[in-house]
């Protein structure tokens, strides 16, 4: 049992906590000894150009991420074809290389099945010495890499694609922050202006973002906005919570993955090979979902309907935008997690309902989640043409344990991110704030109040409140060590 006076400083009670709720949640929290051992001996791979890798390394590659991120997965290029057609590349760091299915480090990769991210602690899938650096394509280093290549028709279509292993070095290290305030007209950021023509590269690689995303909400997808709070430390100190919105920089790598993954998934299904794929399934509180949109005079089906739904939110959106996170948040819970799934050659995919993707895999980050390493396992056996990794039994036990463990992560990164908010708020006790219910189920009722965007458990006056409602509640209690912040109702 932690206790709060073992430790002076929050990021330290924070580390403690994070470490019971990892153990908990059934994950491994130290590699192996073999694992460790493995590492003192390793060095940078030399990048083999034999046929059919192909050398890439001479494109302006740039990757960006979080401020803070090392565990570089992807880089993206923009070409200009001869027809005046645009090409774009995606390059995932080829993992397998380093990690394959007889490694010292697979079965705390298999375990884990995911690096786990909280606000005092990072638990990476892999050892930083892989994740951070041997297998990260960092900034001025030759890597090898699987490349996702497509070309975009007018319309924001696919009009061909390609996948192959080649060669790539990673020319700029750009953040999104810093990325996206330079395209939303501020200063160029150094990191682009030491690469020649990086700058005309980038905007090309966001005109073909817009298209990519014009596409995909023509086609259903939900335009959703929520308020992402990240805690902001001053010294060991938790100090404020500082909120995080989706920016045109963030745009780009959202589409480019999403697209990248789409094509992994029907390369796959072409190659005849059983693969696990992500869905969201078609919501099954789609009646709450409804009753929301009545209660703002706009009629949704009786059905589940995603392009229906996405054009209440857009309405809603242009009625109430400082209200339409609360909406977007109401409904996302409203709508359910995630899964992975086993997916048989020439079987019906349930698709990404949010994403309005038929065809979806993760494959885009396998320094950091276990399936987008499976993935890229069978992509190699397909391009080498060697025996398939495993077996269709072998992919849906896989895929259980992915779900599970992803779920599992979700419920440390919510509870350490409930820790750190009940440290914030324990001098706030008595308070009342406004807020809206963010969920309900057996064990409870939950709100998030507005303002700092915190969420706790209604435990008086919950009595018929449902998703979406807003609600005047005051703190009545704060539990830092087992992340509690408790509301009652007042109005």
């Amino acid at each position: 049992m932690i206790k709060n006076n073992i430790v002076s400083n929050h990021r330290a009670l924070l580390q403690k906590i994070a470490r019971s709720a990892m153990l908990d949640k059934g994950f491994l929290i130290d590699f192996p000894a073999a694992a460790v051992t493995s590492l003192g001996s390793m060095a940078e791979q030399k990048v083999t150009l034999v046929k059919p890798v192909r050398d890439l390394r001479d494109l302006p590659w740039c990757s960006i991420d979080n401020d803070d991120s090392e565990d570089l997965d992807q880089l993206s290029v923009a070409i200009k074809m001869p027809s005046g057609e645009i090409k774009i590349l995606v390059a995932i760091a080829d993992v397998d290389s380093i990690v394959s299915k007889n490694s010292a480090f697979e079965d705390h990769a298999n375990h884990n099945t995911t690096s786990v991210y909280t606000s005092a602690q990072i638990f990476p899938m892999l050892p930083e010495k892989l994740s951070t650096n041997l297998t990260s394509l960092k900034l001025d280093a030759d890597r090898a890499a699987l490349v996702v290549e497509f070309v975009l028709a007018d319309d924001g279509s696919i009009k061909d694609s390609d996948i192959y292993p080649a060669a790539v070095y990673n020319k700029a290290k750009l953040a999104y922050n810093s990325t996206n305030a330079w395209l939303e007209g501020g200063e160029l950021p150094q990191a682009i202006q030491s690469v020649e023509g990086l700058d005309q590269n980038l905007q090309i690689q966001l005109r073909v973002a817009k298209k990519l995303k014009d596409l995909r909400y023509s086609n259903g997808a939900l335009s959703l906005e929520t308020i992402e709070a990240r805690p902001v430390f001053q010294g060991d100190e938790v100090s404020r919570l500082e909120e995080e919105k989706m920016n045109e920089a963030k745009d780009i790598i959202q589409e480019f993955m999403i697209c990248a993954n789409s094509i992994t998934a029907r390369f796959l299904s072409t190659a005849n090979l059983p693969s696990i794929r992500r869905v969201v399934r078609v919501p099954k509180r789609w009646d709450r979902i409804v009753e929301l949109a009545a209660a703002s005079k706009f009629k949704l089906p009786a059905e589940p309907d995603s392009k229906a739904l996405d054009q209440f939110l857009l309405s809603a959106k242009s009625s109430n935008p400082a209200g339409f996170p609360d909406l977007s948040l109401s409904v996302i819970k409203l709508l359910g997690p995630g899964e992975y799934v086993l997916e048989l050659p020439g079987e019906n995919s349930a698709g990404h309902f949010g994403l309005a993707v038929k065809d979806y895999t993760h494959s885009t980050a396998p320094n950091r989640r276990y399936p987008d390493l499976i993935t890229q396992r069978l992509l190699k056996s397909a391009l080498y043409k060697t025996s398939v990794p495993y077996s269709s039994e072998e992919l849906s036990v896989l895929a259980s344990h992915c779900t599970l463990m992803e779920d599992g992560a979700r419920k440390v990164e919510r509870q350490i991110g409930k820790s750190t908010a009940a440290l914030l708020m324990e001098r706030s006790l008595g308070q009342q704030f406004d807020g809206l219910v963010t969920g309900v189920s057996d064990k409870g009722v939950w709100v998030r109040i507005f303002n700092p965007p915190i969420e706790g458990k209604v435990v008086s006056g919950f009595s018929g409140l449902d998703v979406g409602h807003r609600v005047r509640v005051q703190l009545v209690h704060t539990d830092v060590i087992r992340g509690f912040i408790d509301f009652k109702r007042i109005g």
